[in-house]
């Protein structure tokens, strides 16, 4: 079954119908049960609400602190209380509805008995509740409880979407409400959908109304937050885009690594090669765990799941070239960090090697960015999805299958803005490290509009220096590197034990996180990669980062498809494939003439170009082009 017009229809019907009762859900549960009111602002004192029961009353201390925390960083006017509470009301049924999804992606795929699909009468709950007995109360609180044990079983490899004490998924449907949620999703039309990939990111794509666009737009030519730069940006890229943008930046790197010898070849059906071309091969192969894709504004990951299918075939092409060239013959020089063995001394033959394939490659290989945290949570799920089905495929039962990591996928959030958090977390350390993580939450203040187009890897030498060797003071790059590796073990390990410790608040766990999310993102910004691939936004920057970002890059600073791309160009070793689909009109409008001349001529070199016209991302009124850049310098 394709995603045709008609079918993308029915699901945005769904989505539309599902986030509608989800909404009214939610906000009559935050003003009759909780005191939260999305209308006026108003918060309700806790001891005044002596209707709930104690687990209630626990929900409703965290929801309050969770308003304080994104107070923190807004301020806490009339109106930035209503944003804040409509904010809670969106992300919760956000979650729900990608928790749901999500069990009926895995029922299509073997990973789980019917849950969902069948409701109260679904084959794994009446197994739970026959090994359960009548301990677990009437049906609907026992299905309740029944998926809340699976939200916590899959919350191991998932956290971002099923942890139920993330502040994004506190709130779960009534039981009347779930019952009609559940009939949405179980409609007839759409129970086909869930066994395939793009499922989940039609879903985030449809969540927003095309409408609540139009609105944005019409209200500021430029977005007013990341939330705005996120939604008025949320264009599905098709699938013949992804792959011909895939197939000549991952795929033509490693055709051009093997000599042309790989069966990549024949399987990248848009991958550009001349009838007579012979690339020569690399005297050494690339170890495949030290090649590193990235996706800037990656969404729900689709150029990932596609990158996914082509790193499967280079690990393969890999193993079969160390087994013919012998240890050592796979090339792990741009990593030696990572200290890999080869291939053959870490597996006892093929077959190990090959159930192993999934887990490193979304370990090692596939990276992602997002200022949505939404995107990450399902960009996280999709490739998940994606090894669980490499899996089935290969027919490795589930008992056999390694655990997968959280991944290199990261939501560019706010850096958490406590004062007396961020003072009493410091105390904790010795002044050095204090006074670097007080400048580290500095740098980090734009970046949920900024997201990877935040320079950390340049800023943070002189940070380094700043603290650490004084004013004035030069380090070598290798002293740079170790002696931020060191400080950030080192706040990363105390923020964990500020989050952990019996005293800890719920909001002062929310603090550390984010703040550990930063570090993570300032991680990625020091990677170098080899392959960049992106859907980036458009148009018009960010007032609130609009001034950084023109300093930051005067050869782009017309449009943030420009700087997207410079930023991509930067990223990248040279060698490396910079894949976009953008607007067509950065190739000969005149304010472009700087990033043309001195990035996609200079630092960049045309590989690869189709000129597609209107229409390709959906609802967007854009002509659209799909190019290759080679980096050159």
């Amino acid at each position: 079954m394709a995603f045709d017009q008609a079918t993308r229809g029915r699901l945005r019907d769904l989505v539309n119908d599902c986030r509608k009762r989800l909404t009214e859900e939610f906000t009559l549960q935050l003003q009759q049960d909780y005191g939260l009111d999305p209308k006026t602002g108003e918060v309700t004192e806790l001891e005044r609400l002596n209707h709930l029961s104690d687990r209630e009353r626990h929900t409703a201390a965290l929801l309050r602190e969770t308003l304080a925390h994104y107070l923190a960083l807004e301020g806490d006017s009339k109106s930035q209380r209503q944003s804040a509470i409509d904010r809670i009301i969106r992300e919760q049924a956000f979650t729900v509805l990608n928790r749901l999804a999500a069990l009926l992606m895995m029922e299509a795929r073997g990973l789980l008995l019917p849950a969902v699909s069948q409701g109260t009468q679904s084959q794994a709950f009446e197994l739970y509740r026959h090994l359960a007995g009548t301990a677990l109360g009437e049906t609907g609180e026992a299905y309740q409880t029944f998926l809340f044990s699976l939200f916590d079983e899959f919350a191991i490899d998932l956290p971002a979407l099923f942890d139920r004490f993330a502040p994004q998924g506190r709130l779960f449907p009534r039981e009347t409400a779930l019952n009609a949620l559940l009939e949405l999703l179980n409609d007839h039309e759409i129970e086909p959908l869930w066994a395939l990939d793009e499922a989940i990111g039609w879903i985030y794509q449809y969540f927003n109304s095309q409408e609540e666009r139009k609105a944005m737009r019409k209200a500021s030519q430029a977005p007013r937050n990341s939330r705005e730069l996120a939604v008025r940006n949320q264009f599905f890229t098709p699938r013949y885009v992804v792959e011909f943008l895939v197939d000549n930046t991952l795929g033509r790197h490693w055709f051009n690594a093997t000599g042309g010898t790989t069966p990549l070849r024949d399987s990248c059906q848009y991958l550009l090669v001349k009838p007579d071309e012979q690339p020569e091969a690399s005297i050494k192969l690339r170890d495949p765990r030290t090649l590193k894709l990235l996706d800037p504004a990656c969404g729900s990951m689709h150029f990932g799941l596609y990158a996914f299918d082509l790193f499967l075939q280079i690990y393969r092409d890999a193993w079969q070239w160390e087994q013919q060239h012998g240890p050592g013959a796979l090339d792990v020089s741009t990593q030696p960090e990572a200290g890999f063995e080869p291939l053959c001394h870490s597996y006892s033959g093929e077959e190990a090697f090959l159930r192993d394939v999934p887990r490193l490659i979304i370990e090692h290989n596939i990276y992602g960015v997002d200022i949505d945290p939404r995107a990450a949570q399902i960009a996280s799920l999709a490739l998940w999805l994606r090894a669980q089905r490499a899996w089935h495929e290969a027919d490795v039962k589930a008992q056999q299958r390694p655990d997968v990591g959280q991944g290199n996928v990261i939501a560019a959030v706010a850096p958490p803005a406590e004062k007396e958090l961020r003072e009493a977390f410091m105390a904790r350390l010795d002044s050095h490290d204090a006074e670097l993580f007080e400048k580290t939450l500095q740098m980090l203040k734009g970046l949920p509009e900024l997201g990877v187009l935040l320079r950390a890897e340049k800023e943070l030498p002189a940070l380094i220096r700043q603290v650490y060797v004084g004013k004035g003071s030069d380090l070598f790059a290798e002293q740079e590197q170790e002696t931020w590796q060191k400080a950030e073990e080192r706040l990363r390990r105390a923020l964990q034990e500020f989050s952990d410790e019996a005293s800890a608040t719920y909001q002062s766990r929310l603090f550390a996180q984010d703040a550990l999310q930063g570090l993570r993102m300032i991680d990625l910004c020091r990677v170098t990669f080899d392959v960049v691939v992106m859907n980036p936004p458009f148009g018009a920057l960010s007032a609130s980062v609009k001034a950084q970002l023109s300093k930051e890059y005067p050869n782009s600073k017309s449009d943030l498809l420009a700087i997207f791309v410079e930023r991509g160009l930067d990223v990248m070793r040279k060698g490396g494939h910079l894949g976009a689909i953008t607007s067509r009109t950065c190739f000969f409008l005149s304010s472009f003439s700087k990033w043309r001349e001195e990035l996609v001529l200079k630092v960049g070199r045309p590989e690869v170009m189709a000129d597609l016209g209107y229409g390709v991302m959906d609802d967007a009124m854009v002509e659209a082009a799909s190019y290759v850049l080679e980096k050159q310098v």
